[in-house]
């Protein structure tokens, strides 16, 4: 029986993580979600005891594939050019994903013990920041007093100015980020 209430279980995860995919991540009410989900309200709280805990969930993929670009830039020869791809596939992410700004540099308020997943994979991310960032640096290509936690805040900031403005502002506010962490 217990094997069955955890696919149970597993299934109505799944379900109310579908549902609230794509949404926006400061939209997201978890009555609604349930509702939508076709579940009750307490089982969506015992999945994701708040919304932060389901934006988290939500976030683990975007937090996945930004590790592999950070991991893909550490093997592209040219640093300048890892630095660029990455930080581009950075912006990429964020701009899919609502939620992961916030997953990424509100860290006050992350909880461990509600999803040490997204932990996890944002210690590999920031690590992956910190590689990328450290190898150009190496190159004297750019600001050696730049962190990777600045320029991963750099990053959110050329996001937000995306959301701001226009889709079509994110080539030229990537190109200004470029050349303002030259050294």
């Amino acid at each position: 029986m217990s094997s069955t209430v955890r696919a149970d279980a597993a299934r109505s995860r799944e379900r109310i993580l579908a549902v609230a995919k794509g949404r926006d991540a400061a939209e997201l009410r978890l009555n609604d979600i349930a509702r939508d989900a076709g579940v009750g309200v307490g089982t969506v709280y015992r999945h994701f005891p708040n919304v932060r805990a389901l934006v988290e969930a939500l976030s683990v993929e975007s937090l996945r594939r930004l590790n592999e670009a950070a991991e893909a830039a550490t093997r592209e020869a040219d640093a300048v050019v890892a630095l660029r791809r990455f930080l581009a596939d950075a912006l990429a992410l964020q701009l899919s994903d609502s939620g992961l700004q916030a997953v990424l540099v509100d860290l006050e308020r992350s909880d461990p013990i509600v999803h040490s997943e997204c932990t996890a994979a944002r210690a590999q991310v920031s690590a992956g920041f910190g590689a990328v960032l450290v190898r150009a640096q190496a190159t004297g290509a750019v600001r050696a007093d730049l962190s990777a936690a600045q320029l991963q805040r750099l990053v959110c900031g050329v996001e937000h100015a995306v959301r701001l403005g226009s889709p079509a502002d994110q080539q030229l506010l990537l190109d200004i980020l470029i050349a303002g962490i030259r050294a």
